[in-house]
């Protein structure tokens, strides 16, 4: 065996994470969404990626679901705070220093964005370099921070429920599409966390009849000390419905969620 030291500084960030996702109670869901609509929309405009819908349509169905966009702070005495807007934390795939690392980009008002604003964050997220943009700037600090600094100084930004919504996001998306990947669960920091997997040409039966579609498989994880089974079911099923009867909407905003029976961005 060979010892290759310390864990490299750059993965800092992860580690102090995972440390603060263990007091999370995820319980997981899954289901298939037909991509069609959303593919016919793609072919028309030439401009979106798959997960700037998913984002897209997440918002507006959190915005109708405030009791998932909501977090906890646990403890002797558990604090919940519901979040006035939907922000959605993104996993990126980047190098930073030579080492292949997760990142976090938080999309603000993802509820209210339009298609081209989220492509447009995503794109500035995807191409930029994590060493230079000022958005990672405090990830980079932490990096450099001995222990238990870094420990410290994380654990105070996520304890802090008004700030967390705006630092850590309101709901985590994480996508492997680009892979040969079709679902997989992660908890994400908040209390509802989404896993894209690829699109791919798939058997699906229409009015009894076999055809093939566009098949994406959608996850969520949510914390179950913040909702239970039935609401993080309903959020799934709404997204879903959304997406598989996607319309470009007339203008950017937020959308009521249907009523229903109760790494690296793409």
């Amino acid at each position: 065996m060979t010892v290759l030291g310390p864990v490299a500084r750059e993965r800092r960030h992860t580690l102090r994470f995972l440390g603060f996702a263990r007091s999370f109670a995820p319980v997981f869901l899954d289901t298939e969404v037909d991509m069609s609509a959303v593919r016919e929309h793609r072919a028309r405009t030439g401009r979106y990626s798959w997960i700037t819908y998913v984002l897209h349509e997440a918002g507006r169905v959190l915005a109708g679901h405030p009791e998932a966009n909501a977090a906890i702070r646990g403890g002797i005495r558990p604090r919940l705070a519901r979040h006035d807007g939907v922000h959605a934390k993104v996993a990126l795939d980047k190098r930073l220093a030579g080492h292949r690392v997760v990142l976090s980009a938080v999309l603000p008002d993802v509820h209210t964005a339009g298609l081209g604003e989220i492509q447009r964050q995503l794109e500035h997220y995807r191409d930029g370099d994590p060493a230079t943009m000022p958005e990672f700037a405090k990830t980079r600090a932490l990096h450099r921070l001995p222990w238990p600094f870094g420990p410290l100084a994380f654990g105070l930004v996520a304890r802090s429920l008004r700030a967390r919504g705006r630092t850590m996001g309101t709901v985590a998306v994480s996508s492997l599409g680009h892979a040969a990947v079709d679902g997989f669960h992660s908890a994400g920091g908040t209390t509802v966390t989404l896993g894209v997997g690829r699109v791919a040409e798939r058997p699906v039966v229409r009015d009894g009849r076999l055809a093939i579609a566009p098949v994406m498989r959608l996850n969520l994880a949510f914390d179950h000390r913040v909702i239970d089974g039935a609401e993080a079911a309903d959020v799934l099923t709404a997204l879903r419905d959304r997406l598989e009867g996607f319309a470009a909407p007339p203008a950017a905003g937020p959308v009521p969620a249907p009523a229903v029976a109760d790494g690296r961005a793409g």
